[in-house]
């Protein structure tokens, strides 16, 4: 039987510094998510109807106060764009 190496590394370039993202492929029926570790939280990233990638929060990290930079999701969505499409 054949295995699928999930895992992959997301490589950005962020306020001038090259930074690299651990990220795992998840497959959930027809589509997949692309689950991206930041700061030692895991953000689930989604095709929306445009097949457009976005960084969806879970409900629990929003109600402890977990904080992410926004503009950090967006390049980590616009480089798994990039290499998607």
């Amino acid at each position: 039987m054949d295995t699928f190496d999930n895992s992959l590394e997301i490589p950005v370039t962020y306020k001038g510094q090259e930074l690299s993202f651990p990220a795992q492929v998840l497959m959930t029926g027809y589509t997949h998510k692309i689950q991206v570790e930041v700061d030692g939280h895991w953000i689930m990233f989604e095709p929306d109807e445009e097949r457009n990638y976005r960084p969806v929060l879970d409900a629990a990290q929003i109600e402890k106060g977990v904080k992410q930079d926004v503009n950090l999701l967006k390049e980590i969505a616009s480089v798994i764009n990039s290499v998607v499409k």
